[in-house]
């Protein structure tokens, strides 16, 4: 994926990525997690095991250059390859807010296969959502019932809603520009989402009310803001090149203050996901060009603890921290 060619934090990587680039403990320690996953139950563990729930994401390298799905427990380990196509690239995953099943983009060099479809949260049981060929960045309502993504309309993106059966999908947005990477409020009532402008090359994020279609700004014209994550406790993550060229990850409120950064590395963070506890993010460092490997990292929301999660020679992508 190139999410911004202009600004030095280009990635020229394979399949969905230049599609894209148009819109700007071992296998156990991860199978409790799972299973917990799948049950959609947190029990009597409750809060104080949510942010052990496990992460999803999209891994390949230079062996398997197609993506596939795998989950990994947030405390280490090995992950757990929760697709295998060799021939289809599974990309872009999205928990459902019970833990029982993920969206994700699946798509094939041919083109016969291409949407976004949803599975068991351990895999298996694919099921392919109607209506989304050539669509992108799926996003699991917080009532379970909707999915929101982008799909072509023209030469630029739009943000659609429908049902998680595909229908009826309802067009949000309308503008020149590519609206991309939706990500619901915590009472389903907004969006938040990445809106790129082909010819400036800047990106910046914006806010939609579902039951009015208004459109209000988050963060300025002129930024390069990417990929935005809206937490349970109502505050946006998300990506932002700043002058020095590297991208670091920032927090700001729905209403467009209290905007502080969290990363500061001379290094490339993308991708943000909150933990289900609002404490922690789970993001991808690196990537500059197939050569540089891209690994899952962790951090508090103050910008302290930071922990390397993946340390394989691969480029993981796009993770989502399990609600």
């Amino acid at each position: 994926m190139t999410e911004n060619t202009s600004t030095g934090v280009a990635r020229r990587t394979r399949g969905v990525r230049p599609r894209r680039a148009a819109v700007a403990a071992a296998a156990l320690a991860v199978a409790a997690p799972l299973t917990l996953a799948a049950s959609g139950d947190a029990g009597a563990t409750g809060v104080a095991r949510a942010a052990d729930r496990p992460i999803v994401f999209a891994r390949y390298d230079a062996a398997a250059p197609v993506e596939d799905l795998y989950a990994i427990s947030p405390s280490g380990g090995a992950p757990v390859k929760l697709t295998h196509t060799p021939a289809v690239s599974d990309v872009m995953p999205s928990w459902s807010p019970d833990g029982k099943r993920v969206a994700f983009l699946r798509y094939g060099s041919g083109g016969a296969i291409d949407g976004i479809w949803t599975m068991k949260s351990a895999g298996g049981d694919l099921k392919p959502v109607p209506g989304t060929k050539g669509a992108s960045d799926p996003a699991w309502s917080p009532d379970g019932k909707r999915i929101a993504y982008a799909k072509p309309v023209g030469t630029q993106r739009e943000i659609y809603v429908a049902d998680i059966d595909g229908s009826p999908a309802t067009r949000l947005t309308h503008s020149a520009q590519d609206e991309f990477h939706p990500t619901w409020s915590p009472d389903g009532k907004n969006l938040a989402y990445s809106r790129a402008d082909a010819a400036t090359g800047n990106s910046r994020l914006m806010r939609i009310q579902l039951a009015t279609l208004t459109q209000t700004p988050v963060t300025l014209a002129g930024s390069h803001d990417w990929t935005p994550d809206w937490s349970r406790g109502n505050r946006i993550v998300f990506s932002r090149v700043d002058p020095t060229g590297f991208a670091h990850l920032y927090v700001i409120r729905p209403d467009g203050s209290g905007t502080h950064r969290i990363t500061s590395a001379r290094a490339n963070d993308r991708n943000p996901s909150w933990s289900p506890d609002g404490r922690r993010l789970v993001f991808t460092r690196g990537g500059t060009d197939d050569a540089d490997p891209e690994h899952l990292f962790l951090v508090r929301a103050d910008g302290t603890a930071l922990t390397q999660l993946t340390t394989t020679d691969s480029h993981d992508l796009e993770a989502d921290w399990r609600p």
